[in-house]
């Protein structure tokens, strides 16, 4: 059986691991050789197209399990190539969390996944979610 949590729970969870990148970063990477498996994994060959900061605190109060970041300002990009994950990334730069990106139905939703040197890359949103199940 799974373990199943209150909207409560959920929310102290989110709130917890959003805290963890207050004033961090948003790193938005290729494919390469394929998304990492977990956020542990070494970045190999994946390109970083951009990097974004985080504000501080990052994200709003978690509800229903779920919390949207705060604005992100637009960023260039350093990389040419579509854009597949992202990581967020604590003030000292270690990686706290990983997820996908795409245009909708994705974790982080840019306004667009094809990203040039020097491009502006807009965030148009980003959630960090917990199961209520």
């Amino acid at each position: 059986m799974a373990l199943k949590q209150s909207a409560a729970a959920a929310n102290a969870a989110v709130n917890a691991k959003c805290a963890l990148v207050d004033g961090g970063t948003l790193k938005i990477y290729s494919v390469g050789s394929g998304v990492p498996a977990n956020v542990a994994d070494e970045i190999t060959d994946q390109t970083l197209l951009a990097s974004l900061a985080l504000s501080n605190p990052a994200f709003g109060a978690a509800a229903a399990g779920e919390a949207d970041a705060a604005p992100i300002t637009s960023a260039a990009g350093v990389g040419a190539e579509d854009a597949a994950f992202f990581r967020l990334c604590a003030p000292g730069g270690s990686a706290v969390m990983q997820g996908s990106v795409g245009t909708e139905a994705a974790d982080l939703i840019l306004n667009n996944i094809s990203i040039a040197v020097g491009g502006t890359v807009g965030v148009t949103s980003l959630k960090v979610s917990e199961s209520l199940v």
